[in-house]
């Protein structure tokens, strides 16, 4: 005779999580704890394995920087403003090429094309397009229409970085976009017209408030990746002129490797790091507090 035992839900979900606690102990957990003693430590590279604790004085230190507040104004700018961008054009090109999408699926993988090269490669390729002296776009707008612009210089760089961002990610908003609106039931939709509902009051008060879990979503995934921000803005124009264009990540690449100050540098990430959790724990108590009172 045998008999079958069976686990309590807390007992499985313990067992289920087991290995995403492991890898995060492990890949996370370590890193997270060297970082916070280095952030209260005075190390170099010759002491990078006996660092000597002193206190809170890296803290201090980035506190009183004026560098690290240009960069951080600059990265929530710039995380921001392409956040609303892309996904401002995302939505608007899920919308409007929709039929064409639903008729020719293929043409996704052409518009999803941006997303396959590297933000490196691609801060390359418009370095060498815009530059000065040897781009062909100054080149042409000059012989063409006797204009002289500095698309990298301190006036337009930051405007330059924005536009080239937003055309690298709109497809990635577009692609959540345009399987959110595909995911609206089209029963809802068709009953609307019947009813004698207009297009736009169809988009506006059906289709936009559908979509909008996704949207949200988009506009914080984007704005994360924006803050973020290095490989192409450090190709493109490095740190800028007197920092104009440094992001709290170049800003902490260059104190640590340039600077050779690994203790201000990983306070500086320290101070990255409980700014988001903090940001990203307020959003979900906002979305928590939104879905009970939903209920």
């Amino acid at each position: 005779m045998t008999t079958k035992t069976h686990r309590s839900p807390v007992s499985e979900f313990r067992l289920l999580t087991m290995p995403l606690v492991v890898f995060l102990l492990v890949f996370l957990g370590f890193p997270a704890i060297v970082n916070l003693v280095y952030s209260v430590s005075s190390v170099s590279f010759e002491t990078l394995r006996s660092p000597e604790i002193t206190g809170f004085g890296n803290f201090a230190d980035v506190w009183r920087d004026g560098a690290f507040w240009r960069a951080s104004w600059f990265s929530f700018r710039f995380g921001l403003l392409t956040a609303i961008l892309e996904c401002a054009l995302g939505l608007f090109l899920a919308i409007f090429l929709a039929p064409l999408i639903e008729r020719r699926s293929w043409l996704m993988a052409i518009l999803m094309l941006p997303l396959m090269v590297a933000p490196a490669l691609v801060g390359l390729m418009y370095r060498l397009v815009l530059h000065e002296f040897a781009g062909p776009v100054p080149y042409y707008l000059w012989a063409w229409f006797g204009a002289s612009l500095s698309f990298l210089g301190p006036g337009s760089a930051f405007w330059t970085l924005v536009t080239v961002e937003t055309l690298q990610w709109t497809p990635f908003a577009f692609l959540l976009f345009c399987m959110a609106y595909q995911a609206i039931p089209r029963e809802i939709v068709e009953a609307s017209a019947m009813d004698g509902a207009r297009y736009r009051h169809r988009l506006w008060y059906i289709e936009l408030p559908l979509m909008m879990p996704t949207i949200v979503v988009a506009l914080l995934i984007r704005f994360i990746d924006g803050f973020r921000v290095f490989d192409n803005v450090y190709v493109l124009t490095g740190s800028g002129p007197g920092g104009s264009t440094a992001s709290l990540s170049i800003y902490i690449y260059e104190a640590f490797f340039k600077q050779g100050a690994i203790g201000k540098a990983v306070a500086a990430s320290v101070v990255l790091f409980v700014a988001s959790f903090v940001v990203l724990y307020g959003l979900n108590a906002i979305a928590a507090r939104r879905k009970g009172a939903a209920r």
